[in-house]
């Protein structure tokens, strides 16, 4: 492929800023975490990140472990950007993660130093980058010392391998702990990586998202759409092409009961009464929540990145529509 970039990719969105860093984030970034992997289309991989840089979206985001198998995601991206990004990397913004399982022995999980210096040296070359942008430790390590996952994290921003820090799936206690530490060694701590969405209410609960507003830094949400319960895919029931009947792991049949469909319908109506489609609302509720930076989709097809985009053309919600969306959900 001979990829050149749309010259208007620019004029689509307005980009927020990540906290009080210097670090801006579009509306909505493309995860890898599914249809990335050493099973997909290496073509269709392709058409979805062209589209998403096409309209603004300069953000991409991976982990180590993302696939199948492991890996996976970081290798195709790595084939991605070397046949057709090298012009472009400059104006990219690549995250990574490392806290999950990925080879065996008590030095490939969780958050000691070891693990995560030798994660991201192997993220690097699967990607073919001498640095990523941003560098998540992807979960918190109940045996690891906080103060060592920091310490590795801040050393591999100063040997020059990432620009800033991230944390994902941290609660509000221990991101402030982890960020106290971080200040103090004066490294570049911007970003929580958290799951958010109008069926998932958990970073208001553990306050992750009313203390990263608290300590300056920004939010980017994962898995807004809740699996893709958020969408009119199951307005009728479960389709037989559906995540719940391919892929069982992270969503399955019991999460679909009809309490829950019918609360999809309610929701679907709001979202009509909008102009939206229920995917479009869900996301744009995410976005318009005080403290949150930007929010991340998934994408089999390039078409549903582009139908997700729209949902910036409607970002404000009445009190009403606020109010009517809590009585459905909570």
């Amino acid at each position: 492929m001979n990829y050149t970039a749309n010259e208007k990719r620019y004029d689509f969105t307005d980009y927020r800023r990540c906290g009080e860093s210097g670090l801006k984030l579009p509306p909505v970034s493309l995860g890898l975490w599914h249809n990335f992997g050493d099973n997909a289309d290496y073509e269709n991989m392709c058409k979805m990140c062209f589209t998403a840089f096409d309209n603004g979206i300069t953000h991409f985001d991976l982990a180590n472990n993302y696939g199948p198998a492991g890996g996976g995601a970081e290798r195709n991206f790595g084939r991605i950007l070397n046949d057709n990004f090298k012009n472009y990397r400059d104006e990219m913004i690549i995250s990574t993660k490392a806290g999950y399982y990925m080879w065996p022995g008590p030095y490939g999980d969780f958050g000691s130093k070891k693990y995560l210096t030798a994660s991201l040296d192997q993220s690097l070359k699967r990607m073919n980058l001498d640095y990523v942008d941003i560098f998540y430790h992807h979960r918190p390590d109940p045996e690891t010392p906080l103060y060592e996952t920091m310490w590795a994290l801040d050393s591999i921003v100063k040997s020059g391998k990432a620009l800033y820090i991230g944390l994902s799936n941290y609660d509000g206690e221990t991101m402030e702990k982890a960020a106290k530490i971080l200040f103090e060694l004066r490294c570049p701590f911007i970003i929580n990586q958290n799951r958010y969405s109008i069926f998932d209410r958990t970073v208001e609960k553990n306050r992750l998202l009313e203390k990263s507003v608290s300590n300056g830094k920004g939010v980017i949400i994962y898995s807004p759409l809740a699996q893709g319960l958020l969408s009119n895919r199951y307005l009728d029931g479960i389709p037989a092409d559906s995540r719940i009947k391919t892929d069982g792991r992270f969503l399955n049949e019991k999460a679909l009961s009809e309490e829950m469909i019918e609360k999809i319908r309610k929701l679907n109506t709001i979202a009509e009464r909008r102009g939206q489609t229920l995917a479009q609302m869900a996301l744009s509720w995410v976005y318009s929540r005080n403290g949150v930076t930007s929010v991340l989709i998934g994408a089999s097809k390039p078409e549903q990145i582009k139908e997700n985009l729209k949902m910036t053309e409607n970002l404000s919600f009445s009190k009403e529509e606020l109010e009517k969306i809590d009585s459905i959900v909570l």
